[in-house]
């Protein structure tokens, strides 16, 4: 899946669900509650230092590294594959190769996933030719030979499919046992995750490197129209999503974070199976892919294996890196769009990158403004001012590898209006510059955001997400548990002074929905 906007229920639930990802830490969940004090406080030190006890790591030769914790409270243990490469990394012309990819990687290799390898290599050549002489039709306008060439597309197109067994990788994972078997694609990196019995090790050992060892992107047209649709649903024909890829494109200027991660309809239509395979060996080879284990598993069997399968690998080249870098914004940016919905606003912040040492205040503003209906702008604006029906936000928009904003949208009350909510959003950020918060109400922040934290530590798979994540996005997945005590030390003096740096007008950049009537 690629992480964009459907509806606005999808929306809220990306907010919370990111500000939970970001701060999944230690895995003894139980112990650590238990000692939380009554004013929220905790001494977290023995567990942080027992949870990182419990992590190992290792480098194979070709630099594919592994990040393993061990947690033996269950006979279940959960893989992330994550390569670090993502919607920022793909070439102009060719937005949403990322996400197609990640869809391509569920339809098998040369050996899971087809009947007859060599006579459908055969069919799948032909198509794409076929594919690349319609194009070319098309450009000329030569109706004739668009007719006779869309034709015979349709039958090569239903001869490769006799060849494909639907779904082999993930009867072979689930028949073993597996569950959630998913992945995700964000502006920042493509993530490949599923679960399994812990004496399934090696049985994902073996297809998980096969997978990206011998990949076949067999049924590329026939994704190509469902990526195709899942844009229309939930961009071209969702006012939140038109409005978010529009807002998107006027908060940045130059940096890929612009860029919708789906893809441009039209670079969708015309990428083909060659862009797809020299995308995935510039960006997947073994120094830019990272492995989290989390669960019932020994690390020195883990490194044993993953000698075995994915030592397989040959060295690559260094991949590409974004150089392109967001210039200083001098001025308020503004976009409004005329839809078929009911008034939004919407308010971003140039804000740094989740490396930067003011991260932890960064989320605790946020935290402090707009998660949940303890929030400011929820009390003020929808339960006291009523000018919204809906104020929230969040930090981190679209991802966070690289400076990027702090999102707040509101949807407006029957009685009032876009600028009756701008006003009033203004009022309770100005308070964060001038009235410092107390120590009451920044101690109930930073027990909402460790409650959020708990509440995401049951889950192996959480734990892995972030590991990885950290370990790839700061340099070092210790940055994860350094992040409880960096937020535990966030001062009044702290917030006022990224407040009184961060909201100003000229980091502003504002979108409006407006109903087309």
């Amino acid at each position: 899946m690629v992480i964009h906007w459907l509806n606005f229920s999808r929306f809220i639930r990306y907010a919370i669900s990111l500000v939970c990802l970001l701060l999944l830490l230690w895995g003894n969940v139980p112990a650590l509650a238990q000692t939380a004090s009554s004013d929220g406080s905790s001494s977290i030190t023995p567990y942080l230092n027992r949870a990182i006890e419990r992590v190992t790591e290792f480098t194979l030769d070709n630099g594919m590294k592994f990040i393993i914790k061990e947690n033996h409270d269950a006979p279940v243990v959960s893989f992330v594959t994550y390569a670090d490469v993502g919607g920022t990394d793909e070439p102009d012309g060719k937005t949403g190769v990322a996400h197609f990819l990640e869809h391509l990687a569920f339809k098998g290799t040369t050996k899971i996933g087809t009947t007859n390898y060599e006579k459908e290599q055969e069919v799948l050549t032909r198509l794409d030719k076929i594919f690349m002489d319609l194009k070319t039709a098309k450009k000329a306008g030569n109706e004739g030979e668009i007719k006779q060439l869309t034709e015979t597309f349709k039958k090569v197109q239903s001869e490769a499919a006799n060849y494909v067994q639907q779904n082999a990788f993930g009867r072979i994972v689930e028949t073993a046992g597996g569950v959630n078997i998913n992945a995700q694609t964000t502006p920042d990196a493509t993530l490949y995750f599923y679960s399994f019995p812990s004496n399934k090790l090696e049985l994902w050992m073996s297809l998980e490197s096969e997978r990206f060892l011998d990949p076949v992107f067999r049924e590329f047209y026939k994704e190509q129209n469902i990526i195709l649709e899942e844009r229309r649903l939930r961009t071209e024909n969702n006012p939140i999503g038109t409005m978010v890829e529009a807002f998107l494109d006027t908060a940045f200027t130059e940096h890929p974070y612009k860029r919708p991660t789906i893809g441009y309809n039209e670079d969708i239509r015309n990428l083909t199976r060659q862009d797809v395979r020299d995308f995935f060996n510039t960006y997947y080879g073994p120094n830019n892919l990272t492995i989290s284990i989390v669960g019932d598993v020994n690390p020195q069997k883990v490194q044993q294996l993953a000698q075995t399968y994915f030592g397989r690998y040959g060295k690559k080249p260094e991949p590409p890196k974004v150089t392109k870098v967001e210039p200083k914004q001098k001025e308020t940016r503004e976009v409004t769009l005329k839809l078929a919905s009911q008034p939004w606003y919407l308010e971003g912040y140039h804000v740094p990158a989740l490396s930067h040492p003011d991260s932890a205040i960064y989320q605790v503003i946020s935290t402090l403004l707009s998660s949940g209906r303890t929030s400011r702008l929820y009390k003020s604006l929808v339960e006291e001012k009523q000018v919204a029906l809906v104020a929230q936000g969040f930090n981190g928009f679209p991802s966070d590898k690289y400076p990027n904003l702090m999102l707040f949208y509101a949807q407006t009350s029957p009685k009032a209006s876009l600028e009756d909510v701008d006003q009033e959003l203004s009022l309770e950020i100005e308070k964060l510059k001038t009235q410092p918060i107390s120590s009451q109400e920044l101690q109930r922040v930073k027990n909402q955001l460790r409650a959020s934290l708990l509440r995401s530590l049951d889950s192996n798979l959480g734990m892995g997400k972030a590991l990885v994540e950290y370990e790839v996005k700061t340099g070092s997945w210790r940055n994860l548990f350094d992040q409880i005590q960096a937020i535990e030390a966030v001062t009044s003096a702290d917030i006022q002074r990224v407040a009184k740096a961060t909201f100003i007008p000229e980091n502003l950049t504002i979108g409006r929905i407006l109903p087309k009537s």
